[in-house]
């Protein structure tokens, strides 16, 4: 087998060369590309490859059509959203993704920026290198705080077991039954817009979620209101959401992701609404995180191929 890795997955060069070594035990040949989402440098790099593996570069449906010897594309990242699966599974390629790797950075993250807007360490950063003080600044506490979970996932789950340690009530909006010793109260999506004092999205970006939080719902909120965005940039209408801010509506807002990847136009909406903290995709890059990635996409290969190339389904949480 031809194994083609598209770009680095932020792991030393001995991770990699460990695995590249087991790969050519194992009788397969295993090469390294530096990254270019360019449709025609993707196609080069994957033409005559078995395997491809990749993170989060968005894949081009050029190499599912043409690459004609692909039987597996490796995802190491937990959405999909980035790669056209159901042209792969058309043509019978096995897709796979590397889910549980980046929870516990993602919801370290998330509480990070909850306490941070609730308070204003921003603003209070910005007027202590000024000369200035905290007066007019005094924030809030995240204990005892309602915080609503939209997507009960393994990430939301585990944001939602760390607020619960800050003593917040946890409400939880999610397409399935939550099961009941998960510590969240299921509630309607209206129910847990209206109710949270804070919101925290953690839902997978689908045709369903799509600017599934745009201005109808952005209304639905209390005025001190924040919310946090980890999950897909998409599932939140940006505009609406820096408009709400620069009026007031809502009080202050973090996204780590939006429609699509950094570096972002510096006309983007919400690099200039207020309160707003905006990261350039880092929820799921830690250290610790990112050699966990890695192990897992190779642990998929190497399943992959030790089971005879069977089909595997694309698995996500």
């Amino acid at each position: 087998m031809k194994i083609v890795l598209l770009e680095g997955l932020g792991v030393s060069d001995e991770v990699i060369e460990r695995h590249a070594a087991k790969l050519k035990e194992m009788g397969h040949s295993f090469f390294t590309c530096e990254k270019d989402p360019a449709p025609q440098a993707q196609l080069v790099n994957s033409r005559d490859a078995d395997v491809i593996m990749l993170a989060n570069m968005p894949l081009d449906v050029s190499v599912i059509r043409e690459a004609k010897a692909l039987k597996l594309i490796d995802v190491a990242f937990t959405g999909v959203d980035h790669i056209p699966v159901e042209e792969a599974q058309k043509k019978g390629i096995t897709v796979v993704n590397a889910s549980g790797y980046a929870t516990e950075a993602v919801a370290e993250l998330c509480v990070s920026f909850m306490i941070q807007l609730l308070r204003k360490v921003d603003q209070t950063q910005l007027r202590c290198r000024k000369g200035g003080t905290k007066d007019g600044l005094i924030g809030h506490l995240l204990y005892g705080k309602t915080v609503g979970i939209i997507g009960a996932g393994a990430i939301g789950r585990r944001t939602a077991e760390l607020c619960r340690a800050f003593g917040c009530t946890v409400i939880a909006y999610n397409r399935s039954r939550i099961p009941e010793d998960i510590g969240m109260e299921q509630v309607a999506m209206e129910e847990l817009l209206g109710r949270s004092d804070i919101i925290s999205v953690h839902c997978p970006l689908t045709a369903e979620t799509n600017g599934m939080i745009g201005r109808e719902e952005l209304k639905l909120l209390k005025k001190q209101a924040i919310l946090i965005n980890t999950a897909r940039g998409a599932v939140v209408d940006s505009r609406a959401l820096a408009q709400a801010l620069e009026k007031g509506e809502i009080a202050g807002a973090a996204c780590d992701v939006f429609e699509n990847e950094p570096p972002l136009l510096s006309d983007h909406p919400l690099l200039h609404s207020p309160n707003t903290i905006v990261t350039p995709h880092i929820a799921f890059a830690s250290v610790e995180s990112l050699e966990q990635r890695a192990e897992i996409a190779f642990d998929n290969l190497y399943s992959w191929l030790e089971a005879g190339q069977e089909n595997q389904a694309v698995s996500q949480s």
